[in-house]
């Protein structure tokens, strides 16, 4: 986790777009356009990592929505690994810059300061009055042309935590399991419940759980590790609530995502499927976790509501086709165990390895039946393909043209994939790779391409 900090109008949702490498965070010269939290992937140098775009801090303003925002720029302090502090190199040192200094030696977190919109090397001359501040090094950088970002990247991948094995390790034999889903939909219900006691509370007013928590649990001799996360609502509703809590919950709860084996997203029957369980599911497939449905709160419902919520649950839902889907109520316990024994199946698929001379027989006879159609003047080949990973599967294929296979054949081989190995409720990422003995050492070879199905 790597949170921008600053008072108003130094540039920092310009340099998160420029990190991220997309214009995802609004931009304009009046201060205080950010004020919410705004989060986002970005990668540099092999390492992957979470961006956090903040407001602007004001510590002398008396108006609530600053207030606000300043307990909230504190929550994602408190929570970050590495701090990024944006100064302004026209301005020089201003009193608010001190109280932020402050603030962050208080911190004890890694702080990297940047003296932002340098445009020019006389402008980079003038941001060295930044020291007066009593840093030790400014990095004069323009977030906008990208001027002195390679050097401020650089330190900030130094500046990172160790990175974790991107294999979870099975040796264990845990099975990491998060529940997560919108407030009230009954996850601490469901955690009380597999571990056959009151550990969690529960409250029917949403937004009873605000940490993480994580209880073992075995079941059938399989032995788990159920975390319970706080209820993820739309961020319209965060803010209304001005709840810098709230806000360090749901960043707890991205994480237990990212270190879990399997995520099961808990949806309230009776209210059916939401944008924003979407969203939550998005998280959990752009980390490559395993997935399942849990349709929660089935006695509320009759037999003639509970379908059409899985039709409705399969429609909003349609771009994870290969989820399982399954009916419970955690009340009664009703289908618990059923959801346990999917958890089961999907964990195995998620660390599932296909052998090398089954996958390319399989991969012969798709070539066979269905071969790559021409796309955009070319004839896609097709070499061999090879598992290079599990935990979450990826899939290797070699091929002389990697950007002329068309989408629609990735969700082909994807789908094929799964007919033929499982890999149920997991989402597969395959990578197309071009064979770079064909190309001369004065071509450019194709680019690799990704797609995740």
């Amino acid at each position: 986790m790597v949170a921008v900090v600053g008072r108003p109008n130094v540039g920092k949702s310009t340099l998160f777009n420029r990190l991220v490498g997309q214009k995802l965070a609004i931009v304009h010269d009046e201060p205080g356009v950010t004020r919410d939290r705004h989060y986002s992937d970005a990668f540099f140098g092999g390492r992957h990592y979470t961006l956090i775009d903040t407001g602007g801090f004001d510590p002398e303003s008396d108006d609530p929505m600053k207030q606000g925002i300043n307990r909230h720029v504190q929550a994602a302090i408190d929570e970050a690994d590495v701090i990024v502090c944006v100064l302004d190199a026209t301005t020089g040192a201003t009193e608010t810059d001190r109280h932020a200094i402050g603030m962050l030696r208080r911190s004890t977190k890694p702080v990297l300061y940047v003296a932002n919109k340098a445009d020019s090397p006389r402008l980079e001359a003038e941001a060295a009055d930044l020291y007066r501040l009593g840093l030790t090094q400014v990095f004069p950088i323009s977030a906008l042309h990208g001027r002195g970002m390679g050097e401020f990247e650089a330190s900030l991948l130094k500046a990172m935590p160790p990175e974790q094995p991107g294999e979870p390790a099975p040796a264990d034999g845990l099975i990491r399991v998060a529940i997560v889903g919108r407030p009230n939909a009954g996850k601490s219900s469901l955690v009380n419940r597999l571990a056959g006691e009151e550990r969690m509370l529960v409250d029917n007013r949403p937004g009873t759980t605000r940490d993480t928590i994580d209880i073992l649990v075995e079941r059938d001799g399989r032995r788990f590790v159920i975390v319970d996360t706080a209820g993820i609502r739309r961020k319209p509703k965060v803010l209304k609530e001005d709840s810098a809590v709230e806000v360090a919950s749901v960043i707890q709860a991205m994480r237990a995502i990212e270190r879990a084996d399997v995520v099961v997203l808990m949806i309230d029957a009776a209210e059916g499927v939401s944008e924003q369980d979407a969203k939550i599911l998005g998280l959990a497939v752009d980390r490559g976790r395993g997935i399942i449905i849990a349709l929660n709160k089935a006695d509320l419902c009759d037999s003639k509501k509970l379908a059409t919520a899985e039709e409705r649950s399969r429609d909003k839902l349609a771009f994870v086709p290969y989820a399982p889907q399954r009916k419970l109520s955690v009340k009664t316990g009703r289908g618990v165990n059923q959801l346990v024994q999917t958890i089961v199946q999907v964990h195995d698929a998620f660390h599932q390895r296909a052998p090398t001379g089954a996958l390319n027989r399989f991969f012969e006879e798709v070539l066979q039946t269905h071969p790559p159609p021409t796309h955009r003047g070319k004839a896609p080949r097709l070499y061999f393909v090879t598992q290079a990973q599990s935990a979450p599967p990826v899939f290797v294929v070699m091929t002389n043209a990697p950007e002329s296979i068309h989408f629609s054949y990735h969700r082909y081989i994807a789908n094929q994939l799964r007919k033929r190995f499982g890999f149920d409720g997991v989402p597969l990422r395959i990578r197309y790779k071009a064979r770079r003995k064909v190309w001369r050492d004065d071509q450019e070879p194709p680019p690799d391409v990704e797609s995740v199905s």
